[in-house]
Formats: structure tokens, C-alpha cells, sequence
């Protein structure tokens, strides 16, 4: 017999290629199947209705308490859900068992009417006879219903053989009572709560003295029975894949609601409404496993139901609890007692409903069932662990509260680096990662793995984690950037000394020597050739003067000698007053700039530069606006009125630089335009020693070494 599954995947064959799921019965079969299907699901509402009818139409003195019961809603709509089920597989036995047991209970209720309706007109005889089918019906439609339906459900077969013993448990137990209303004695005149006895024509009168010891057995094993129905969906629940654990939570959610009220409404009369409603919902339920267990999470539906009965019980009781002590306390002041009342059911109100959301998930979802949990886990793990292992434990720790095949995250970096627990699949799902409204990765999460109900509990770990998943991977990222940083701080440290070696043999070297000869042959001929001499005097200072050009290069390549000569701010000053002349250029200094490290003062006055040859060269800026703010850090801003930037543009050297010269101070650089038209640079560097700033050894992007004294 097929599932859940089978039925809604050969449905949709069926409507797409225009196939007959039934065509093994052959064309004759599959019609007679559809039509006697269609047949019952008709006449089984039919016959409910006109037995309510009869009811409403019988005189008061005749009128039974109950006139609808779970048998009534039962009877009105398995029938239909059944039939809509054969008609897209005709051989499917639960669908048969939803018709069959439809229209007994049609049955048994239309049996029962007419037998009151024949004793209102006083043909108790006749009466007396229709008590059998409306037994039988009542039989039938509880064995086939509430025992077989979902012993057998989704896959039409037993959980295991040694269900077997549950079936025989309920079909016995039906059969006793079902034994014991066709045998049993006709009541004595006057113990009847109707005006006349209906006589029983198949009475045993010795039977009288074990009637009521026969129900008791006989209602023990049924409601037994059912709760092990129950049970029995509950275990294919746990042991199912995630698949049929969509397909099974639907009914079984509904079945155990109607258990529950059933149970209660033969202790408590009031409950038998909400188990003739509940009874009503189980084929919806089936049919909504069948068709749309994809869409919604029935996790959900439990997890509410169970969170809003628990608020609303434990709040009652606080709520008439403090109004029953606030009326004892201040008596006569009732207004008091409410407002207490009151007062104290919403002091409570958020706490439990964050306590019972909490003990839900834990029963639905087990040890990872509270997301703040594995947010502590995530949080310990990335402590414990250097930062290379990070993603590592975000991918471990998420796999593990998802309850997935696999989790992977891939961080958007110069070189992506990509860690995975486990095996996404070829197509997983894509979760971005936003750190601050930067997109620093992605997220993808696989295929669900054995667990009971994944899809809303999913959401909530992904809410509640990705913040903290996006957090290791800007880390992860500015790990590499510092590391990238440190080896490009160390390659252009390795390429400034091969530079200077080469400026200095090959330049000043060859000059000094050059020098040098000439002094030698100046004096060797000052006394024979005072004219000679003196030519060589003046080509070596000549020389000299380039050799000064060539010193003053160097120097200025390892420190632009302004910020010894005038200071950080003068010497940002004086580059606005080398700008072009068609901008108007204004600076601001909020802060001392005295003692600033070596280091930074070569990197702004380099951003700086940088930033008005790009004003000068791109921007076509009438004004420009340089502001160097000092506190806890030092802010740099150059903003200008130009064009701006264009809509897509790639960043050049220039803006390379100055984001490098940046980040090796520890410190970030944003370049971006300005609303009104025109662009911003603004850079924060850290000034605390845990930047890691040598105020004894600067390094500048165009060279490296010791500060010159």
C-alpha cells in the first residue's frame, strides 16, 4: 500500500501526462472504484444530515442529549476526503477505510434517529430493531477509523508485527460492547429517561448482573487501544526521515487532539464539543499531509498550541488566584481586586511564555532546541579557538542545530576560503551573511537530516546564529587582510632596502667616486695647470649639487621633510596651498597634533596627497574641505563639491594605497559620494599602543627604516 508521498507524487503524474494512477485495476475497475467512492462520500453527509433532521423534528421528551458526537463529523467528512483520494488511486486501502468508515457512522446515526423517531410514534417494536445497525455502524466505523487508519498509516503497513496485539486489543474491545448492547436486557418501565422503554428483541436476561462490568472492560481496552494508535504514529514520527516526518506530524497532531478530548469528554461532559470539531479535522489533516506537507511547518502549529494553552491556563490561575486574595485582603473594593488581577497575570505573562517557548522547543527539538544555546555554544567554541579554526566551529555548531547533512561557509575575501562540515549537496541553500551592511560571505546549508520537525525550528537557529556567523567571518577576513597586510608590509620593507642598496651603489657610489678622482686630479694639477684645476673644481661642484638633489630624493622618499620642518598640520596646509588654483581648499585641525606617532604621520600626509591629486586630476571642484579631528582616535576627512564618483568605477592605485596605508596602521578607509554631489574619504586610525604603532620606526609606503635625525 503507498504512502503519503506516493499519493501526492503519482497525482501529479496523473495530471501532468494525463495517466491513470489506477490503471491496474483496468478501466472497468477504476471507474466502478471512482463512482462508489463518489457514491458514499455523497450519500454519507446525506444520510448525517437527514438523521439531524430527525432529530430536530422529535418531540422534546424523546430528544437524546447528544444528537451530534465525533461519529456525526466523522461522517461528514472522511467520506469526502476519501473519495477525493481513490479518485486519484482508486486501490489506495486507507482511502477505503475513510469511506467505509464514513458511511457507517452515516449509518449508525441515521439507524439511531429513525429509532427514535419510530418510538415517538409508538412502534417501539420496530424501534427495537433499528438499535442493531445503528451498533454496527458505530462498530465499524470505530474499528475502521480509530484503530486501523492510523495503525497503517502513511505506509499501509504495521509499525511492526508486534502492533498486531494493539489491533486485537481495540477490535476485541469493540466487539465486546458491541456484544454487549445487542444482548443486553430491556431496562425495567421507569428506569428509561423516555417516556416508553424500547425493548431489546434479542435480550439475554442473565447477562443483566455483568453489564456494567462488561462496559468497563470493553471502554478500558478501547481507549487503550486508541492511545497506542496514537502512540504508534508518534514512533513512526521519530524513526521516519525528515520527509515523512512532514507527512505524519499532520495526522498525528490531530489524532492525538482527539484522543485527548474523547478521553475527557466521558469524565467531563463540556469536552464533547471540542472532540466532535477535532474529530472533523483529522481527514483535513490527512489531506493537507498529502498535498502541502512542504509548505507549512507543523512544528509550528504544536509549538503554539502548547505555548498559548499553557499562558492561558497558568495566567487564569494567577489572574482569578490574585482577584480571589486581592477580594480577601480589601473586601468591598472589587475595582481593586481586578486591577491586581490584572496587574500580576502580566507581570507573569512575558517570563512564562519565554519559559514554555523554551520547554517546547527542548521537547520538539531536544538539546539543541533553544537557539540562545547554541548561540552560547557558537560564542564559547570561537573563544576556545584561534581565529583560523573560527569557521570551523560556526560550521560544526550550526550542522548540529539545524540537524542537516551539512553546513558550509564560504567568506568573500581576496582568496574565498571555503569550510564545510559534512555534505551540502549539489543544491543547498544559500543564506547571505551582512556584517554592518557588507556582504562578508555566504552561508549554505544542506539537506535536511533524521530529525522530527526541521523547517521552523530552522529558522529560528538561522536568525538567531547568522549574526554571529557573519561576525567570524569579518574576523576571518581582517585576519587575512592583517595578515596580507604584514607580508606586503614585509615585501615592500625587503624591495625599499633593495631600492636603496641600488640608489646608493649605483647613484651616490659611482658620483662620490667619480668625485673622488676628480679631487685627485685637481691637485695634481694645481701647480702645473692652475686653469685645469679649476675646471675640475667646478664640474665636482656641479657634482656636488647633484648629489644633494639625489640625498634630498631619498630622504624625501622615506619622510616628506615637512613634518620635521613644519608639523602635521602646516604640512597639510601647505599641500592645500600647492592644489589647484580653481579650488578653494579649507582646513580644519580640532586636536593636538604634536606628538603624534611617526607612522601616522607619514600615512596621512600621503592620504592626503593622494586625495587632492584625485580632487585635482578627476573631481572638477570648486571647493574641498580637509579636517584632521583628534580624540580617542585620529579622523581624516577630505570631502570636495565635484562630480563625485561614477556609478561603477574599479579602485584604482591611488585609492589602493590609501585603504593599505590604512590598514597597516590598524585603522579603515571609505571612500564613497556625497549625497548633494561630490565624494567623501574618510579614515580612522587607532592611536592606543595595541595598534601596534612604533613611534621609533615608521614605515612609509615609498620606503622603510629608521626616522632620520
Amino acid at each position: 500500500m503507498a504512502g503519503f508521498a506516493e499519493i501526492a507524487e503519482e497525482a501529479k503524474l496523473a495530471e501532468g501526462s494525463g495517466n491513470d494512477p489506477g490503471r491496474g485495476l483496468g478501466g472497468r475497475g477504476v471507474t466502478f472504484a471512482r463512482i462508489a467512492a463518489v457514491v458514499m462520500a455523497v450519500a454519507s453527509p446525506v444520510l448525517t444530515i437527514a438523521a439531524l433532521l430527525l432529530y430536530a423534528h422529535l418531540p422534546e421528551a424523546w430528544t437524546p442529549d447528544r444528537t451530534a458526537t465525533p461519529q456525526t463529523a466523522a461522517a461528514l467528512t472522511f467520506p469526502a476526503v476519501g473519495a477525493f483520494l481513490i479518485f486519484h488511486r482508486p486501490r489506495l486501502n486507507m482511502a477505503w477505510l475513510m469511506v467505509v468508515g464514513g458511511i457507517a457512522a452515516a449509518v449508525s446515526d441515521l439507524s439511531s434517529a429513525l429509532m427514535f423517531r419510530l418510538a415517538a410514534d409508538g412502534d417501539l417494536a420496530t424501534a427495537g430493531f433499528m438499535r442493531y445497525p445503528t451498533q454496527v455502524g458505530w462498530a465499524v466505523c470505530g474499528l475502521a477509523l480509530t484503530m486501523l487508519l492510523p495503525l497503517y498509516s502513511p505506509d499501509g503497513r504495521l509499525p511492526s508485527p508486534r502492533w498486531r496485539w494493539v489491533l486485537l486489543l481495540g477490535a476485541s474491545s469493540l466487539g465486546l460492547d458491541l456484544l454487549r448492547a445487542v444482548l443486553r436486557p430491556t431496562p425495567p418501565p421507569g428506569s428509561y429517561p423516555y417516556p416508553a422503554v424500547i425493548p431489546n428483541p434479542l435480550q439475554v436476561r442473565a447477562l443483566g448482573p455483568y453489564l456494567e462490568g462488561v462496559s468497563t472492560v470493553a471502554w478500558t481496552g478501547i481507549y487503550v487501544s486508541m492511545a497506542l494508535t496514537a502512540l504508534s504514529l508518534a514512533l513512526r514520527l521519530r524513526r521516519a526521515d525528515p520527509v515523512g516526518r512532514r507527512q505524519i506530524g499532520w495526522p498525528l497532531f490531530a489524532f492525538a487532539g482527539y484522543v485527548v478530548f474523547l478521553i475527557m469528554s466521558a469524565f467531563l461532559p463540556g469536552f464533547l464539543w471540542p472532540s466532535v470539531v477535532w474529530a472533523a479535522l483529522i481527514p483535513v489533516a490527512v489531506a493537507f499531509s498529502v498535498t502541502r506537507y512542504r509548505l507549512y511547518g507543523i512544528d509550528t502549529v504544536i509549538s503554539r498550541a502548547f505555548v498559548a494553552a499553557g499562558l492561558v491556563a497558568v495566567v487564569s490561575a494567577v489572574y482569578f488566584g490574585a482577584g480571589a486574595l486581592s477580594s480577601l485582603v480589601v473586601s468591598g473594593y472589587d475595582e481593586i481586586a481586578g486591577i491586581a488581577a490584572a496587574l500580576f497575570a502580566g507581570a507573569f505573562f512575558q517570563p512564562l511564555r519565554r519559559v514554555l517557548q523554551r520547554a517546547v522547543d527542548h521537547l520538539l527539538y531536544g538539546s539543541v532546541g533553544d537557539p540562545s544555546v547554541l548561540a552560547e555554544r557558537l560564542t564559547q567554541a570561537v573563544r576556545r579557538g584561534d581565529p583560523a579554526k573560527a569557521l570551523t566551529s560556526v560550521v560544526s555548531v550550526l550542522r548540529d542545530g539545524l540537524a542537516v547533512e551539512g553546513v558550509a561557509v564560504e567568506v568573500a575575501d581576496g582568496e574565498p576560503r571555503y569550510v564545510e562540515s559534512g555534505r551540502v549537496g549539489p543544491d543547498p541553500r544559500e543564506v547571505p551573511l551582512v556584517w554592518h551592511g557588507e556582504l562578508v560571505g555566504r552561508l549554505f546549508v544542506g539537506p535536511p537530516g533524521p530529525r522530527r520537525f526541521p523547517a521552523a525550528h530552522n529558522e529560528r537557529v538561522l536568525t538567531t546564529l547568522t549574526p554571529y556567523a557573519a561576525d567570524v567571518a569579518h574576523a576571518v577576513r581582517m585576519a587575512a587582510d592583517l595578515q596580507r597586510s604584514r607580508e606586503r608590509i614585509l615585501t615592500a620593507r625587503e624591495e625599499e632596502r633593495r631600492r636603496l642598496r641600488r640608489d646608493l651603489h649605483d647613484g651616490l657610489g659611482q658620483t662620490l667616486s667619480a668625485m673622488a678622482m676628480t679631487i685627485n686630479l685637481a691637485r695634481m694639477s694645481l701647480k702645473k695647470s692652475p686653469d685645469a684645476a679649476d675646471e675640475l673644481l667646478r664640474e665636482l661642484h656641479t657634482g656636488m649639487g647633484a648629489v644633494t638633489d639625489d640625498i634630498r630624493e631619498l630622504v624625501y622618499g622615506l619622510r616628506p621633510p615637512a613634518l620635521d620642518d613644519l608639523g602635521l598640520a602646516r604640512a597639510v596646509r601647505e599641500l592645500a596651498g600647492q592644489s589647484s588654483p580653481d579650488t578653494e581648499i579649507e582646513v580644519e585641525v580640532e586636536g593636538g597634533l604634536t606628538d603624534l606617532p611617526a607612522a601616522v604621520e607619514v600615512a596621512v600626509y600621503r592620504i592626503v596627497q593622494e586625495a587632492l591629486t584625485n580632487i585635482r586630476r578627476h573631481a572638477r571642484a570648486s571647493r574641498a574641505r580637509i579636517v584632521l579631528q583628534r580624540d580617542s582616535m585620529l579622523r581624516v576627512l577630505v570631502a570636495d563639491d565635484g562630480r563625485g564618483l561614477p556609478a561603477t568605477y574599479s579602485a584604482g592605485v591611488g585609492l589602493g594605497s590609501m585603504r593599505e596605508r590604512a590598514a597597516e596602521l590598524g585603522g579603515i578607509c571609505v571612500v564613497n559620494s556625497e549625497p548633494g554631489g561630490g565624494t567623501r574619504v574618510e579614515v580612522m586610525l587607532p592611536l592606543s599602543p595595541a595598534a601596534g604603532l612604533d613611534t621609533a620606526a615608521p614605515l612609509d609606503r615609498a620606503g622603510s627604516g629608521p626616522r632620520p635625525h
